[in-house]
């Protein structure tokens, strides 16, 4: 059986209840046993996050922020002194990955990032949605185009779920990509193209058993709703007891 890290949620799971108690929706995280959460939009949420964190007994091994805005050296000065040890920025518009020219635009702005976040100790990666993986330069995904590109100190965070929307065998992917991929977006649904019938894992189509042991560089998984009919906190409970029972994640 796959074994897991620790895992992680990600905030925008939650991004509801957090804009009315942000101190204590962590603490409701808190409360169905995880340790770690990855926040986004870091600069917006800077303020709550320093003292949330810490008073939840929280960490935040990685967090997403766009990085093409400016404020590089602001965001990662904040993401040193939270402990943050990766930023990745959540995604680029479909419409600028068509050429070979957009690609490489995209490895320069991530190579810039790099150069400054290496100053704080910080790393960077790149979270997929479904169009860089349907998405096709010479046959090839631009996301795998891209990987050609980049610095190899730049690294990737895959989103399954996405990664599974865009018709990509996953294992597969993650085999190829190899040890650029250090987080998962973990998430469960059917794969009929409708995305707001996200699941908690291990009751949809993904075969996550097979996913995880593909990951093979995995440092932090992260469970992920963008979508959730049902209460979310029990959605993520959900996602967390399969992750600590069948996948045996370490608590």
């Amino acid at each position: 059986m796959p074994t897991l890290p620790d895992v992680s949620v990600q905030l925008y799971s939650v991004r509801e209840p957090l804009s009315r108690d942000f101190n204590g929706t962590l603490g409701r995280l808190a409360g169905i046993g995880l340790t770690q959460v990855e926040p986004y939009a870091l600069l917006d949420n800077a303020k709550h996050l320093k003292s949330g964190l810490a008073a939840n007994n929280l960490s935040a091994p990685t967090a997403h922020q766009a990085l093409d805005i400016g404020n590089l050296e602001e965001i990662f000065h904040i993401a040193a002194e939270l402990g943050i040890g990766t930023v990745i920025h959540p995604f680029t518009p479909a419409d600028r990955w068509r050429t070979p020219s957009d690609v490489q635009r995209i490895a320069d702005m991530l190579s810039q990032a790099a150069a400054v976040a290496t100053a704080h100790g910080v790393r960077v990666a790149y979270h997929n949605h479904d169009w860089e993986l349907s998405t096709t330069i010479a046959g090839r995904p631009v996301l795998e185009v891209l990987t050609d590109v980049i610095d190899p100190t730049i690294l990737l965070e895959l989103d399954t779920y996405w990664a599974g929307t865009a018709g990509q065998d996953i294992p597969a992917l993650l085999n190829r990509l190899g040890d650029r991929v250090i987080a998962l977006h973990l998430k469960d649904g059917p794969l009929n193209g409708n995305v707001s019938e996200q699941l908690p894992l291990g009751q949809g189509d993904l075969p996550v058993n097979e996913i995880i042991s593909a990951a093979t560089a995995l440092e932090v998984p992260v469970l992920e709703f963008d979508y959730y009919e049902g209460d979310i906190f029990e959605g993520i409970a959900a996602s967390y007891a399969y992750a600590t029972g069948t996948l045996g994640a370490q608590r």
